[in-house]
């Protein structure tokens, strides 16, 4: 039995290995035209190996950018250089410079539609990213943090500096009646309008609201998707701060004006500063309700620092917190501006409209600066250059006219006397953009 199993399994590898042995029963003739066949096939195989290779490196450089770039793509990402080299050599808004010109580079890759890339396709990853955009999420949260690290002390103690916040705030009304004039629609003009307030925060809220590509007007016409240029137009003047006002400043104030000294701000008391943020809440929001997102998170943050009692959410808010939203806000706008979508005639105008709303907004602050000291007499007076800090660029506009009183007179500080009207511009412009909001939205 042990033989015959033996047997069976010799036999059985026999059958198993004879392929691999080539053993076989055909004849020599029958080798000689399988020799043959074999030889044409491999050279059929090779030829379609070669096809196949050149179809795949085609197509390998049809998904690259260099097939799919546009002079468009170039001058955006060009753009982005820009912005980043002003942030980095000039130290222009770094913050908010790097960021959205990474984003600009990034947004300006070019890509081949439908594979989920670009920040406008649903279910890609920017798009995600984007919602916080779209749906004016991001916003009330760096106002969180700006009022977690906003002292009002010098606005509690000369309360009449918030006019000069107030009248800073005619280059969104200017703006608006412009982009009307431009032929926008209300909606689309009101957005472009906050320009004029030099707050990017704010203009990125109230485009969300009314230029987001989704509202549809009475007529039954589409409002234009106006995020991306009002964002980027309202960041780009709030770094050009020192470039644009200087010169509006040296224009409009006579020498002698620009170096009258203000008297110290009195004293304000801890229990002062924290009343105010409450009193504050309550008042501007009655005014405008639907600035409650803005004003709401901008006041909660100052009460979280100057409760005394919460500082670990105030430090959270001022650093990690407004750190993290400022690097997903900056890169996200910067993305928007694909050139398909960025690079058109509406765009430039918005530009246009930008610079000109941020030339009227300094020039209102400092007129109206000139115009409070012929009712305010001796160590009462105000210096005029205060009056450009009204713009709501924090802190920026307010180290500007302290830099510009220094160049005046090496010993006039108006540091803290800039950030009053400073800080009023950002409770002015989140005014003036709920009630555009109330009226439009």
């Amino acid at each position: 039995m042990k033989k015959i199993i033996l047997i069976f399994c010799v036999l059985s590898l026999l059958i198993f290995i004879r392929p691999a042995l080539g053993l076989g029963t055909n004849s020599s003739s029958t080798n000689l035209d399988d020799t043959v066949k074999t030889e044409q096939i491999d050279k059929t195989v090779e030829e379609h190996s070669y096809d196949g290779a050149f179809k795949g490196i085609k197509q390998f450089y049809n998904y690259t950018g260099f097939a799919n770039v546009t002079s468009g793509h170039v001058t955006m990402i060009i753009i982005g250089i820009v912005f980043i080299f002003l942030g980095i050599k000039y130290d222009y808004e770094p913050l908010l410079l790097i960021p959205i010109g990474t984003g600009v580079i990034l947004g300006n890759i070019p890509f081949v539609a439908g594979n989920q890339t670009g920040i406008y396709e649903t279910g890609s990853v920017l798009n995600y990213l984007y919602f916080g955009v779209v749906k004016g999420i991001y916003p009330p949260l760096i106002f969180l943090g700006i009022g977690a690290m906003t002292d009002f002390s010098s606005l509690i103690a000369n309360p009449k500096l918030m006019l000069l916040g107030a009248a800073a705030q005619i280059g969104v009304f200017a703006t608006f009646l412009g982009a009307l004039y431009l032929g926008f629609n209300l909606p689309e003009a009101g957005a472009i309008g906050i320009i004029g307030g030099a707050d990017g925060p704010t203009a990125i809220f109230l485009s969300s609201k009314l230029a987001n590509g989704v509202n549809i007007l009475a007529d039954g016409t589409t409002v234009k998707n106006l995020i991306g240029p009002i964002a980027i137009a309202a960041y780009s003047y709030m770094a050009l701060v020192p470039v644009i006002q200087p010169p509006l400043m040296r224009l409009l104030i006579s020498k002698e004006d620009r170096k009258i000294k203000m008297k110290p701000p009195r004293a304000v008391s801890q229990k002062e500063k924290m009343i105010f943020p409450v009193v504050a809440l309550i008042l501007t929001l009655f005014i405008s309700p639907s600035a409650l997102p803005l004003l709401g998170m901008l006041f909660f943050g100052n009460l979280l620092k100057e409760s005394g009692r919460t500082e670990r959410l105030a430090d959270t808010a001022r650093t990690k917190l407004i750190d993290i939203v400022t690097i997903l806000l900056g890169v996200t706008v910067g993305a928007s501006t694909q050139a398909d979508i960025f690079i058109t005639k509406d765009s430039m105008l918005i530009f246009g409209l930008g610079a000109i709303s941020f030339v009227i907004a300094t020039c209102g602050g400092l007129l109206f600066a000139r115009f409070m000291n012929l009712f305010l007499k001796g160590d009462n007076r105000i210096n005029p250059l205060i009056g450009a800090a009204g713009v709501s660029a924090v802190p920026d506009s307010a180290r500007v006219v302290h830099h510009e009183g220094l160049k005046s007179d090496s010993s006039n500080y108006l540091l803290m006397h800039a950030m009053a009207p400073n800080v009023s511009g950002v409770i002015g412009s989140a005014i003036a953009a709920g009630i555009i909001l109330s009226f439009l939205g």
